[in-house]
Order: structure tokens, then sequence, then C-alpha cells
């Protein structure tokens, strides 16, 4: 399949950022599905063409609704899934391409967080057992051994080191997800990607998990591709964001652009569902409601996916599918008639 498949066929993927850590371009997934009484085929357009850069020691948060491709291209970044398309680069080394030794190697450095604590952890396993589990599979031994390493990052973390026997019904829901976090922290990865890591969370226990991200993040200069729903919790954690419809990233900026200054409509309906008591009464706290369903992605609409649910949309709109570019809120926006 050719890159020309999943991006407008004038835009040019931009060359990686000369800081970044991880760069993606043109990254995309495509599940074929047969179908039809005559048999046809058709294909799932899960993530069609996404281009985005990570720094050292920064926080990409990848927003949007559900189904919208968010956890797939965080799973393809650390090549959990095959992309059909695009290539993924972490410290100019090609992930894409990365097998056997060389995948392994990069695996040490980029790993996973994900959404649930109560399914990805064993319960047959004890929690020394859970997170020794990567040094085991990539043949580490740290000095000391690694029980005593598995101990410090159980500390680290906020656990005790003498729960290095337990098992994991033995713990709260936040205090499985710390046992995840150990889990990614003990090779000692520079790239972390968090999948939803507290929506499964009490409230009050969801603040607690990102005050502890952000302090490893600090004393680790860890950088992370943070997934989540909740746009409250993104602002908190990330210093840029990427909107995500459908797909597509329809806008990617600084945490201030994105929240002070939408571009694109998507984003500023989104941002409208967010309490925010230093607004009301204003316009701008008014709710958009956006009308109809999000298309499928196995018939995604021509030129801007956003058309159909959008207050703006004309005739270009169905017709040309806009480039991510320069807008004056100081985003990367995909629309042909961004806010102002």
């Amino acid at each position: 399949m050719n890159k020309t498949d999943v991006r407008p066929s004038d835009e040019v993927a931009p060359p990686p950022a000369k800081d970044a850590l991880l760069s993606v371009r043109g990254l995309a997934k495509h599940y074929p599905v047969g179908g039809g009484v005559f048999g046809t085929k058709a294909v799932v357009r899960a993530v069609d063409g996404v281009d985005f850069d990570v720094a050292a020691g920064e926080t990409l948060g990848l927003v949007g609704e559900s189904g919208c491709g968010k956890t797939t291209t965080g799973r393809m970044v650390i090549r959990l899934l095959e992309p059909t398309a695009g290539t993924i680069t972490f410290e100019g080394k090609d992930v894409t391409k990365a097998r056997g030794r060389a995948l392994t190697q990069l695996r040490q450095d980029m790993q996973i967080i994900f959404q649930d604590p109560y399914s990805s952890l064993n319960p047959r396993h004890t929690v020394g057992r859970i997170v020794e589990m990567p040094l085991t599979v990539n043949d580490i031994d740290p000095p000391g051994g690694r029980k005593k390493r598995v101990q410090e990052i159980l500390e680290l973390v906020g656990l005790n080191p003498e729960h290095y026997n337990r098992y994991p019904h033995e713990f709260s829901g936040g205090q499985r997800q710390r046992i995840g976090i150990a889990r990614a922290l003990v090779v000692e990865p520079r790239f972390i990607v968090a999948d939803e890591p507290v929506s499964a969370l009490d409230v009050s226990i969801q603040a607690q998990i990102i005050n502890l991200l952000r302090k490893l993040q600090s004393e680790l200069d860890l950088a992370f591709l943070f997934i989540a729903h909740d746009l409250a919790v993104v602002r908190h954690f990330s210093q840029r964001i990427a909107v995500m419809y459908l797909g597509k990233i329809v806008e990617v900026g600084d945490r201030e652009a994105i929240y002070e200054r939408p571009s694109h409509p998507y984003t500023r309906a989104l941002l409208s569902a967010v309490p925010d008591v230093t607004k009301l009464g204003s316009a701008d706290s008014k709710r958009i409601r956006l009308a109809g369903d999000v298309p499928t992605p196995l018939d995604p609409p021509s030129g801007c996916r956003f058309r159909t649910r959008c207050w703006k949309a004309q005739d270009k709109c169905a017709q040309e599918e806009p480039p991510l570019s320069p807008k004056r809120g100081g985003s990367l926006a995909a629309c042909h008639f961004p806010e102002t």
C-alpha cells in the first residue's frame, strides 16, 4: 500500500523535528474485512495517515472520542501492532523495520502502561515475578540482581518492597496500576506509551497516579505519549496536545494554543464539554452539541472527515481534504475554515 492511500495526494510528510526522540510519519492501520452478497471486500481505516513528534522528556497528549484510533496508534508505536503503512523512528532508528535483537533493544527503550490494572496483570503471578518479567525476557542482569532491582522500582512507585511475594488480588486498583508502572520502568526505558492509565480508577486515585507519573518523568527524564479522552487530565500532564478524529490528527499544538485558542471546530466542541468555572455565563461556556454520529471508518466521508458534523462545513470541505497547516491560534490544524 502506498502512502498516497493514507494522506491527501498533494500533501508531503513533514521531516522529523531535529530534537525529536520519536518521529511518526504517515502511520496507518487498515483492517481488510469481507462482506456483502457478492463477496466484496472493504477496509476499516482505523488509523489513516498520522504524523507527530515527541521530544525527550516531553509529554504529547493524544485525545479524541472513543474509536478514533488513539489506542491503535499507541500500540503501533511500540510495535504491539504492525502498521499497514508509514514509518516510526526512535533516535533515528527505524522501528517499523526492526527485527530480532534490534527490536528487542528498542523495546527496552519503549514501554507501555495499559489502561486496565485489573486485566493487565496475571493473577497467578506474584508482584515480584510480574515486575521482573521484562528483565527476564530481555536477559538483563542488573547490578545486585533482579530481585533487588524490582524492590527498588516498587519503592520508587510508592509500594512496599516487602510486597514482592504478594499477588495482584491483594491490592487496590490504584496499587495495581503502580505495579503496572513499575513493570514498565524496570528496564529503564526512555519513552512510555500511557494508554488511558487512569480512566479505570476512582477520581480520588487518578490525581495520585498522575502526580506519580509527573514525578517519575522529572526524575527519570521520561518522554510520554499520553492517550486519554479526559481533557482535564491531559491538560494537567501534557506539554503538547494532538487531537484525533476518525483515524486522523485534526489539530496539534502546545497546551496553551489548544486549550485557549483552538483552531479546529472539533477541538472547540471537545473543549466545550469540559466544565470551566472561570467562564461561567460567558459565550465560551456554552456546550457545543455535535449533530449525528461519528461516521464509520469503513466508509469515511470525502474531503474533511469532520464535515458531516461540522457547523462550518461548505462545498470545499467535501471536495478537498485539508492538510495540517499553521493557524492564527498557534497550532497546526486540518481545517479549511478554522476558528478565529
